[in-house]
């Protein structure tokens, strides 16, 4: 079962320093551009919606990767219409290859296994249903479900999309076939809205060997997971540990914080099964090992920064029901002198989570990107009031390693140290809860040589 068997695109697999040439042409009635999740490139090859083309006009990216080897994405990016057209499909997984994994001799073949975790929901017709109304140019153009602007629509706009039905790798899969040997399970939280607090149905640890941004330097063990849209994590599994005829799933365990308006048949924080696997064979297995070290990475400094002792603050906003960065909606080509950096500098930057400028006092969970590089979480705050519903998500928290996606629950604060190392020009940070996103709550720095 493999994404590109779906309505996914298909499985990008690359290496480490490889020169890559890809051709977008636009056959959609409407504009659109594709963002390489993750990756280090080029301003003018990151996907962003100021390079959106029309229908039936082409887009060439041609760059270097740059990046560790990994799990990475890539997906639709236009203005205003990520959230649908990601949706309906255009998304799919980009595996980045080099030396150092190489030597660790980790599972590999039919025993590498990405899994990319949705939820949608079909009509009668069993086609797609989004809800939310588009915002930007060709809203009402593609498929049923992304007209209207009825009061459903505006608050799937301003809350986010939940499915009814959870699919795996674009289907929905009763159960999986494993013998009883390792694996490394590459998940990838693909949905629009939805987090993910990922456990073995049986208590058993998860052993996770990634994240967003490649291996750890270390195995990380976890009695749950949490995947906030758009994180990833790579999980070493050894279904030695299951006798033949057993079937272990994974699941997703009950939380607070969660959407909570508009939640529909299965609410955010639900629990519900997310994938089961069903153990074949009996014969003798030969014992499954994984090295105590994965990977060199350097130590965690803030005393790098430029502004180690004084963040950046970036406030998630709402006012009149259009999400924002301290106040302010998206703007194309616009960056503030605070969003404004300098190549060749770190800093440190502070995503706050505390309902500033909010109607009623409403506090969402952001999902928050920055586009073009990797980055380092360095501390989280959580506010007494919120501290409770926290506690039901923080041990699941996966902070260690690179990151370019960083889950900001109700009420926190959330530091990161950024480098700015690689590129010049004009990149995205946003929330990657794609109906926030295409609403609003999406920004630019601009990095200055």
């Amino acid at each position: 079962m493999q994404p590109s068997d779906s309505y996914l695109g298909p499985v990008i697999r690359l290496r480490r320093g490889q020169r890559v040439r890809i051709e977008l042409i636009n056959e959609l009635p409407e504009p659109t551009i594709i963002h390489w999740h993750g990756l280090h490139v080029p301003d003018d090859m990151d996907g962003h919606p100021r390079h959106a083309i029309g229908p039936g006009q082409r887009y060439v990216y041609a760059f270097r990767v740059l990046n560790r080897a990994g799990t990475y994405w890539y997906h639709a990016h236009p203005h205003g219409r990520t959230g649908h057209q990601v949706y309906h499909g255009l998304a799919g997984l980009l595996l980045v290859s080099d030396e150092e994994e190489a030597a660790l001799r980790l599972p590999g073949g039919d025993q590498d296994m990405p899994l990319v975790i949705q939820d949608r929901t079909f009509d009668d017709d069993n086609q797609f249903v989004y809800p939310a109304a588009g915002h930007g140019m060709g809203a009402s153009m593609m498929s049923r479900g992304g007209g209207g602007r009825g009061m459903g629509s505006m608050m799937a706009s301003m809350m986010g999309v939940l499915g009814d039905r959870i699919l795996v790798n674009g289907r929905q899969v009763q159960a999986l076939d494993v013998d009883r040997r390792a694996r490394r399970l590459r998940l990838l939280n693909g949905s629009n809205t939805r987090t993910y607090k990922l456990a073995w149905n049986d208590g058993s640890p998860l052993t996770v060997i990634g994240t967003d941004g490649g291996l750890l330097a270390a195995p990380a063990h976890r009695k749950f997971l949490v995947l906030g849209p758009a994180e990833r994590a790579d999980i070493w599994t050894d279904f030695a540990n299951w006798k033949e005829g057993e079937s272990p799933s994974l699941q997703s365990l009950p939380f607070e914080g969660g959407m909570t308006m508009g939640s529909g048949p299965l609410p955010d924080g639900s629990q519900f099964p997310v994938l089961q696997f069903r153990i074949v064979g009996s014969g003798p297995v030969e014992p499954a090992r994984l090295p105590d070290r994965l990977a060199q990475l350097p130590p965690v400094q803030a005393s790098v920064a430029i502004n180690a002792e004084h963040p950046k603050v970036f406030d998630l906003t709402m006012g009149m029901m259009v999400w924002g960065i301290n106040g302010r909606p998206f703007e194309m080509l616009q960056a503030t002198a605070q969003e404004t950096v300098k190549l060749g500098t770190h800093e440190v930057w502070e995503f706050r989570n505390e309902g500033r400028n909010s109607m009623m006092g409403m506090v969402m969970a952001h999902s928050m990107h920055i586009h073009g590089l990797q980055f380092r979480v360095i501390g989280r705050e959580i506010a007494d009031r919120f501290a409770a519903a926290y506690r039901t998500v923080q041990p699941g928290l996966m902070d260690e390693g690179w990151k370019d996606t960083v889950l900001v629950m109700p009420g926190e604060r959330v530091r990161v140290l950024v480098g700015f190392e690689d590129y010049p020009g004009l990149f995205l940070y946003h929330c990657h809860m794609l109906e926030h996103e295409d609403s609003g709550l999406m920004r630019n720095y601009l990095v200055k040589a």
